[in-house]
């Protein structure tokens, strides 16, 4: 299926813009794996969940995952789990045992194995394969997605679904996703915001020179959906 392209015009916009798609994915699924960003925009996002959309929303029908995390306590700042609690989960009425956290306290090799297990467990299968409903990814400045960097090419063809990851400038570990189970999702969802990302989506989005140095670009699910939710800083075009 092609690229499709979600405008909007600021990154609140974005944020409803992608609810109203999620909710249109979710309507009549008694089942239905997310895997969850880390990010400034799924911010606003989860704010916009746990208010406006908090009771028309599913949630006897979510289950959360994370696409990466950091190496650190779920209580820590940079926690993308910890983030996402303060945010939503405090606030929204999903089952406790509907949420899936990376254990980002644990020893980050025996987690990534854990964790796949989890995926594994509770995720339907595609062509024998564990397939989420819907991962949603942002895109950091170098073209990095969930925590598969420039650095880290071969990660987007790892035979796992988890590894763990090494940021290359602050040397921080985090647990990730690898690139064949993003591929293998029903639907992917970028949510990018922000005029410091137009260079990278322009090249990645016009396929412009140089454009497979930047993980993100290597996002093409197999048979399901790919769409990317834009404002028009990060679009960058009239």
């Amino acid at each position: 299926m092609a690229t499709q392209i979600h405008l909007s015009k600021d990154a609140a916009a974005v944020a409803e813009d992608f609810t109203r798609y999620f909710l249109e994915q979710l309507a009549g699924k008694t089942h239905f794996t997310v895997a969850l960003s880390g990010g400034s925009t799924p911010q606003l996002l989860f704010k916009l969940w746990a208010t406006t959309y908090r009771d028309q929303i599913n949630w006897s029908a979510v289950h959360f995952f994370w696409g990466d995390e950091r190496c650190v306590a779920p209580d820590h700042a940079d926690s993308n789990y910890g983030v996402t609690r303060a945010l939503l989960l405090d606030h929204v009425p999903i089952p406790a045992s509907q949420v899936h956290r990376i254990h980002g306290e644990a020893d980050p090799a025996q987690e990534a194995v854990r964790y796949a297990q989890v995926i594994r467990a509770h995720t339907q299968q595609v062509d024998g394969h564990p397939a989420f409903d819907l991962v949603l990814l942002g895109m950091g400045d170098d073209g990095h997605t969930a925590s598969i960097f420039p650095d880290r090419l071969e990660l987007l063809q790892d035979e796992h679904l988890t590894a763990v990851a090494t940021h290359p400038q602050s040397g921080q570990q985090r647990i990730s996703i690898t690139g064949p189970i993003i591929n293998g999702a029903q639907r992917v969802a970028f949510l990018v915001t922000g005029a410091g990302k137009h260079e990278k989506v322009s090249a990645i989005l016009g396929r412009e020179a140089g454009y497979q140095a930047f993980p993100a670009a290597h996002i093409q699910p197999a048979t399901g959906e790919l769409h990317w939710f834009l404002d028009v800083a990060a679009w960058g075009k009239p």
